[in-house]
């Protein structure tokens, strides 16, 4: 089973060909055409500019992917079991080049067409290269994005059950402002997390103090909207915080990674879990990953951790190719006619 998936939901045109191999899903090619240089003027992405470069970048894009994989739009047709494409959430702006090509292209090549959720593709991204008969459940997966926070409880590859999510802020949304703040520049997520690098090398205790919002309640849900409230004031109280950047970014990062660690640990130890997954763009953060390892091995040593190669991390089509493909192997898909873009669609 091969496929071609399209990914635009917000300011990354992206083109990947999948294939299912022996219950395995496979990755042949994956092109991503970023847009950030272009935002970065702005502090970031504005939508009628994503989508304007979205209608340059698709179709040069999904050449490129076709013939990465040893395709083309000629054999495609042939060579194709289907196609895949982010269908929302996200930019309503970008949404619609990404499906739009995606319909005419399924209409033209005769193709089933399948439409996946942005998060169930960033899930997926750790099903990539894994034998899909070894993955055990129930399933706990940690989502962490620019626009998404949330613990997905899953009973099966196709299963969600949103048991916990943010409250206000994204974390990744909570990192963009941080460092706005701090003025470190756009994305937030890799500037914050190489000036909290910067101090961590010096090996000497932070003595800034930043709070840990609900961490003290009994649901798994997040709060990082008082967490930046609580870096604004603590700036404005410090004459000299201009001189200890590394040091708030650190101490941001911090309470961040503490407080999506322990409540991923508080709802796999409540729903006995076999497995952990990490998905979403801040699943790259290094702090993270270590954190959530380790402390994982300490509380719940059986339990195995997911995590999902780098590559696959920030938005990509990889991960919309093994979203489609496990949802093209169940029959899930829709004529492309009824296929329409969905900006704030939920994950079902």
């Amino acid at each position: 089973m091969k496929i071609l998936a399209i990914e635009t939901s917000c300011d990354e045109t992206a083109a990947a060909v999948g294939s299912l191999i022996d219950n395995q899903i496979i990755i042949e090619s994956n092109l991503i055409a970023s847009q950030i240089d272009i935002h970065q003027a702005f502090g970031g992405v504005v939508p009628e500019v994503a989508a304007r470069e979205h209608v340059k970048q698709i179709i040069p894009i999904i050449n490129q992917a076709l013939s990465q994989a040893g395709l083309s739009r000629s054999t495609a047709s042939k060579s194709l079991n289907g196609l895949a494409v982010t269908q929302g959430p996200g930019l309503m702006t970008s949404l619609l080049v990404g499906t739009e090509t995606a319909k005419s292209l399924a209409l033209a090549w005769n193709l089933p067409l399948t439409p996946v959720h942005h998060i169930a593709g960033h899930i997926a991204a750790n099903f990539i290269n894994r034998p899909l008969d070894q993955i055990k459940f129930p399933l706990l997966t940690l989502t962490v994005s620019g626009g998404h926070t949330a613990l997905i409880l899953m009973n099966d590859l196709l299963d969600y059950d949103i048991i916990g999510q943010t409250v206000d802020d994204a974390a990744g949304e909570a990192f963009d402002k941080a460092a706005t703040l701090l003025k470190l520049g756009y994305p937030g997520g890799p500037s914050i997390s190489a000036a909290a690098l910067e101090f961590a090398k010096q090996s000497r205790p932070s003595t800034i103090k930043l709070p840990q919002p609900m961490l003290r309640r009994s649901d798994y849900n997040f709060s990082f909207s008082g967490l930046k409230t609580a870096l604004l004031y603590a700036i404005k109280q410090d004459d000299n915080w201009s001189s200890r950047i590394t040091e708030y970014a650190y101490a941001f990062e911090q309470a961040v990674v503490e407080a999506l660690v322990r409540k991923t640990i508080k709802a796999a130890l409540d729903r006995s879990v076999k497995t952990v997954a990490l998905s979403g763009g801040v699943a790259a953060n290094h702090q993270l990953r270590q954190i959530l390892n380790n402390t994982l091995k300490q509380k719940m040593p059986t339990v195995e951790l997911l995590l999902p190669n780098m590559a696959y991390t920030t938005d990509n089509a990889a991960m919309i190719a093994a979203a489609g493909l496990l949802k093209l192997r169940a029959n899930q898909t829709i004529a492309p006619a009824n296929l329409a873009a969905q900006p704030n669609c939920l994950l079902v």
